[in-house]
């Protein structure tokens, strides 16, 4: 079994801080404006129960990667003994077999306390795709992969078209007469005064340009750095204080601005998109916990993390609906030059800068992992369409994939520009797959497989608090119901806009 590097490994906290770090992103960004819609009361509700039902799915995942790592490390004595039994070491004439309990069900062996250390660990990294091939079938290992292609696919067409709205929106310059900085100013007018190019078409140039700069990286190796990780999450803090604090300043200054509703139910499908892609860390656990060094209690050092992630959208998001009028999908295009509070650029150079770095904000953060992203896409398409002992065409594998990865969610892109709607759909379908659907069925089949392997007498220190079968079918009938509720009120804004047109 690999031992993991020593020098890679890293205390609670900052395993913690990775987590926070990857959860606050780009969803936070959206949040803002969907909470102005949804209402301040139904928004601070729906926050706070995805946040708890999110964590409750986080400590699933965590128990799987325990039970995972218990049947990888019972495979590898499984493979000792028999290589023993070949050259002629072993005293046992019999191999056990894979799925020969190590422990009797319902009994204490003396051993009992070694074998749960020795085998209910988090040491190796095993990522979710790896636990999927573990415990699901092959229908089902390909439903996971399917299911985390079209999230990573609606990651980077989120991510494209946010980059491409920020530098649209600080590019263009003109400003109709009859509408102020407050107001939306059309896709259809000018980006500059006496020019024939409108912020669509400025729109679509920064996207092209956008995909063929950072595109072509996904024939390639890419790795972050962890002094890139510290560069971006150095900025992105810098850029979200500075949010909450100049929202903050407006309030005190000018007094609220925003006049958001109570309760609206017809913000629901985008708010509850926004809430799951933003709580969203499921699919990088594996590689963010298995580095700490003590796990002893990692369950509630996250719920500390997860408490504190919820009050930090909230206060993010009421500063923001009540300081501002009118919110962009975009939370960062509202402190952008073109004007924020009274509607006028700042003449202090520090407050310019400032605004030119939060409307900028997106691009510099985005851009670092986008081909991040890209890469994790192609290698999860050539899992789910290619065989592993098999070999293909060279121009299949370094060229078609690549390809693959990159033009569609290009294409999303360029057909809408909406941020919402796009984090609604891909946090509302994908995005509870991967963060509802999938820890649950995987710790349900995880259960099963590592009672009929390794035996009941063996406790797993990671279980969930959430141990329930209740728990289970809880979770599977939210995620279900919240789908098919999204799905309705979908219909009916469509079926609204296309009477009313």
């Amino acid at each position: 079994m690999p031992e993991q590097n020593v020098s890679d490994q890293y205390p609670t906290w900052v395993g913690l801080v990775y987590i926070f770090n990857l959860i606050v992103g780009t969803g936070a960004l959206t949040l803002p404006a969907v909470f102005s819609r949804a209402g301040w009361a139904l928004g601070l509700s729906v926050i706070l129960v995805l946040a708890f039902i999110s964590f409750i799915t986080v400590t699933f995942v965590i128990e799987a990667m325990a039970s995972a790592n218990a049947i990888v490390t019972w495979r590898h004595i499984q493979h000792r003994k028999r290589v023993l039994q070949i050259i002629g070491e072993s005293g046992s004439s019999n191999s056990d077999s894979e799925d020969t309990p190590l422990v009797a069900p319902l009994s204490i062996s003396p051993d009992h306390s070694d074998m749960t250390c020795r085998y209910y660990v988090i040491y190796d990294k095993i990522e979710m795709g790896q636990m999927a091939s573990i415990f699901f079938n092959k229908f089902g290992t390909t439903l996971f992969y399917l299911c985390f292609a079209v999230y990573l696919y609606g990651d980077l067409s989120i991510y494209s078209a946010a980059v491409a709205k920020s530098l649209a929106d600080v590019a263009c310059t003109y400003l109709p007469k009859n509408l102020t900085c407050n107001d939306t100013i059309p896709d259809t007018e000018f980006c500059w005064e006496g020019s024939t190019f409108n912020r669509l078409d400025a729109y679509r140039v920064f996207l092209t340009t956008f995909v063929l700069s950072l595109g072509p990286f996904v024939f390639f190796n890419v790795q972050k750095t962890k002094y890139l990780q510290l560069l971006t999450s150095v900025m992105r803090w810098i850029a979200f204080t500075v949010m909450i604090v100049y929202a903050l300043k407006n309030l005190l200054v000018h007094g609220p601005r925003g006049d958001p509703p109570i309760a609206s139910l017809t913000g629901i499908p985008s708010l509850f998109g926004a809430c799951v892609y933003s709580f969203m860390c499921h699919h990088s656990l594996p590689a963010l916990v298995a580095p700490i060094t003590n796990k002893s209690k990692l369950n509630r050092f996250l719920a500390l993390d997860y408490t504190l992630i919820a009050l930090f959208y909230l206060l993010l998001a009421l500063t923001g609906i009540f300081a501002f009028d009118r919110l962009d999908d975009l939370y960062t295009l509202d402190f952008g030059p073109r004007g924020s509070g009274d509607c006028s650029k700042s003449e202090n150079i520090f407050m310019l800068l400032v605004e030119y770095f939060l409307a900028l904000f997106p691009v510099f953060t985005l851009s670092t992992n986008f081909p991040i992203i890209a890469i994790t896409l192609r290698n999860n398409l050539q899992s789910l369409f290619l065989k592993e002992d098999t070999s293909y065409n060279l121009c299949l594998q370094k060229l078609v994939f690549p390809v693959l990865a990159v033009i569609p969610p290009y294409l999303i892109a360029m057909i809408t520009k909406d941020l919402s709607i796009l984090v609604g759909i891909t946090g509302s379908y994908a995005g509870a797959g991967i963060q509802y659907l999938i820890p649950t069925f995987l710790v349900y089949y995880a259960r099963q497989k590592t009672n009929k392997i390794i035996g009941l007498g063996v406790v797993n220190k990671f279980a969930s608090p959430f141990s329930g079968k209740c728990w289970l079918i809880f979770v599977i009938v939210w995620a279900n119901a919240c789908m098919i509720l999204v799905s309705v009120n979908f219909v009916q804004i469509h079926f609204q806009s296309s009477w009313v047109s």
